[in-house]
């Protein structure tokens, strides 16, 4: 018999939250996977736990290599728990690599549900739940993190972003700059702790605001983008567009789907009037 990987959430705040299965969980395991030890011993401390099992770490650094080993841990038999540092295991931390490791041994893989940010900031962001899509950590680099924003550009979901309290004026302002100023945003953080603050407001104002510094856990939640009908763009128009954006560094597979976003069209539409003017010699 091949044992089971339990992936549990951990509270992302107030221990209060800590879901009653969780202590029991830890107690019972034969091995806790943790992304940081110490936090670990802080959260068992606190809801007056001993782990009988193994305790090991499982983080970024070591993920790759500690895979195998907790794998053959659960085609043993063992019962393997995963932890992170706050929230549940997988979403923008470790897990994802174990769970595939597991599934394809043919492991049982189960959870202990648990307090989520991104759920969390949604519920209190004021903004429209019914569709939405996670995008994690936007990339550090400047031109990286615009380039993103731009493929998400005409999403008609609601957006949830993490992001690091010193870089968060500079990811609001490329969302304004992207998004446009007036787009409803909301920024939630040290959500369920003591200093818990969600602002929400156009990203304009929100930018200026995160420019006098901010700090804390923070997610952000974006408006989707408007419902509208396709512009009045003629051919030319088009790939003008397509042409500012490679002259900014996008390749030109991702301009024309950026352009056709903003212009409501096809993206072979688009395409279309980049091979005509370039076989025209424009």
């Amino acid at each position: 018999m091949t044992g089971t990987l339990v992936l549990a959430g951990t509270p992302i705040g107030d221990i209060a939250d800590a879901p009653p299965r969780l202590a029991e969980e830890l107690a019972g395991a034969d091995v806790v996977a943790a992304e940081d030890t110490r936090r670990l011993r802080r959260l068992t401390q606190a809801l007056g736990v001993t782990p009988k099992g193994r305790v090991v770490s499982y983080f970024e650094g070591n993920e790759a290599a500690r895979t195998p080993e907790l794998v053959e841990e659960l085609v043993s038999g063992a019962r393997v728990l995963l932890v992170t540092d706050a929230g549940m295991p997988s979403v923008s931390d470790p897990g994802y690599r174990l769970v595939a490791a597991a599934v394809e041994k043919d492991v049982r893989v189960t959870a202990v549900p648990g307090p989520s940010a991104v759920l969390t900031a949604l519920a209190l962001s004021g903004l429209p739940v019914d569709r939405f899509c996670f995008e994690g950590f936007l990339p550090r680099k400047a031109g990286e993190r615009l380039s993103r924003l731009r493929e998400v550009a005409g999403e008609r979901r609601t957006l949830v972003y993490f992001e690091a309290p010193h870089r968060l004026d500079d990811t609001l302002a490329a969302m304004a700059e992207v998004f446009g100023a007036e787009r409803r945003a909301a920024v939630c953080r040290e959500l369920t702790k003591t200093y818990e603050e969600v602002r929400r407001g156009p990203l304009g104002e929100l930018a200026a605001w995160a420019a006098e510094g901010v700090r804390g856990e923070i997610t952000v939640v974006v408006e989707g983008a408007p419902e509208r009908g396709p512009e009045e763009v003629d051919a030319a128009e088009l790939v003008r567009r397509v042409r500012v954006r490679e002259e900014a560094g996008e390749r030109r597979k991702e301009a024309i789907a950026a352009v056709a976003a903003e212009a409501g069209v096809p993206k072979r539409q688009v395409f279309d009037a980049v091979v005509a003017a370039k076989n025209a010699g424009a």
